[in-house]
């Protein structure tokens, strides 16, 4: 078992901030510092950061120090000595070692939130639901000069922070990025693959996501429950938070993707599918409408669906989705939706969350339809004429794809600094990592994306 150092490194003061995220080094502590270790997503997510610091220690990082320096941050020292002492049983050569750093941290608590911040590079928050628990982390990263890094999958948070942190995080050079797990990475840099691998102008894209479960079915923990819970409940400070922001429209260029109806069948999967209800369309959108602006790109038009099977699980999946919406109107409605997730969900999402074989035998692909134009082309004089199909695949989408999509965003920030936005800010992953080598670390940690068939004039 690996000895563990105290909390007492959490009294050493950072130096000033430089005005790019990139100089934080000198001073910091810490590279990384995973806040919430202890939680249900969070101890994986320390297992993954124990498997970068191994192979950053075998040379396969580009860190100024040759090594990642990372600590751990929670409310009980003992819940975090145990998370660590579960990570070195699991991982075998890869067990974090008595240097990695242990912080008593509260969210409610702002003083220690500070005193966090202070000593790192990174912060990986993995305390949700954001609505309740996100704001004070990014307000502590903000202003003690840490980019901040969440797995949220509520827009409601998500465009808050953009609205409230947005050119503070600027002033200070730091970077906050947001739905950067399952939610919505596959999502938006399968857009930005898709569009790269198109010979021409990529106009228009649908991503169709199917999850396959092995014979002991498929788990989700309740913390991702009670978030889409009070998130569709609250969809009018939504509208609210837009109408703040002020929005430039995105022009469709090319012929308009059509939307489809909420149930349809598609012929291509041989399954019924759904218009996908989380977060990765308004995630692709705030992208494509930072390329365009900032950057002057083509905007891409897009459209997300997920694949539910055949017509008796369409009945169930209907008759739950009633339920569910109409219980998430009323106060006792969530109440009773929060105390029995398991109920209401047909046995999907528990509070004792998925087993590892249910992890195991889980996994997802993203199956990307692309049209757009062939060079040449203009794409406001004629009809699509170039057609490309791709693909992002990888294991469990909760608790094994979203802390590797975590873990290796944070390693971009980090290592990947020139190819980041030139000023900090509140980011989308698609604007924050369109140029660095995301998509190639995600490859290489069994997040896969790949051409299925090449574009077709």
């Amino acid at each position: 078992m690996p000895v563990l150092p105290g909390a007492a490194a959490s009294t050493k003061a950072a130096l000033p901030m430089t005005a790019r995220s990139s100089t934080m080094a000198a001073g910091r502590v810490y590279d990384i510092v995973v806040f919430g270790a202890s939680g249900f997503t969070g101890q994986f997510v320390v297992e993954e950061v124990a498997r970068a610091a191994a192979a950053t220690a075998a040379g396969e990082g580009q860190l100024c120090s040759g090594r990642l320096r990372w600590a751990v941050a929670g409310r009980s020292r003992e819940k975090l000595r145990a998370v660590l002492d579960r990570a070195a049983e699991r991982l075998g050569k890869a067990a974090p070692g008595e240097e990695v750093g242990v912080l008593l941290c509260d969210v409610g608590d702002a003083g220690s939130l500070a005193a966090m911040a202070k000593q790192t590079r990174v912060v990986l928050n993995c305390v949700g639901p954001y609505r309740f628990f996100g704001e004070p982390v990014v307000e502590a990263c903000v202003e003690n000069g840490a980019s901040c890094i969440d797995i949220s999958g509520e827009p409601q948070f998500l465009e808050g922070m953009y609205l409230k942190y947005n050119e503070r995080a600027a002033e200070k050079g730091v970077y906050v990025v947001g739905s950067c797990g399952f939610d919505s990475i596959p999502a938006d840099m399968g857009v930005l693959y898709t569009r790269d691998k198109l010979k021409g102008t990529l106009t228009a894209v649908e991503s169709f996501l199917s999850v396959k479960s092995g014979p002991e079915g498929l788990g989700v923990h309740d913390g991702t429950w009670i978030s889409a819970v009070y998130g569709l409940a609250d969809e009018a400070s939504l509208k609210k938070i837009r109408k703040q922001i002020g929005y430039a429209p995105v022009p469709v260029v090319g012929a308009k993707l059509k939307k489809r109806g909420f149930l349809f069948y598609s012929p291509e999967f041989k399954e019924y599918c759904l218009t996908f209800m989380g977060s990765d369309g308004s995630v692709v959108k705030r992208t494509q409408r930072y390329l365009h602006t900032e950057l002057q790109q083509t905007p891409v038009q897009y459209g997300a669906y997920v694949t539910v099977g055949g017509l008796g699980s369409v009945i169930k999946l209907m008759f739950l989705g009633m339920l569910f919406l109409l219980l998430v109107k009323f106060n006792f409605g969530r109440k009773l939706l929060t105390k029995y997730p398991e109920f209401f969900s047909a046995g999907r999402f528990s509070k004792k969350g998925p087993t590892q074989k249910q992890m195991d035998g889980t996994s997802f692909t993203m199956t990307f339809f692309g049209e757009g134009y062939s060079e040449g082309q203009d794409p406001q004089n004629a009809k699509p004429n170039v057609k490309i199909c791709t693909e992002v695949k990888g294991p469990e989408p909760g608790y094994v794809a979203t802390p590797i999509a975590m873990v290796q965003a944070a390693l971009s920030l980090l290592e990947d600094s020139a190819s980041l936005p030139k000023q900090g800010g509140v980011y989308s992953p698609g604007a924050a990592f369109s140029k660095t080598k995301l998509i190639d670390r995600l490859n290489k940690r069994g997040v896969e994306f790949s051409v299925i068939s090449k574009p077709e004039v």
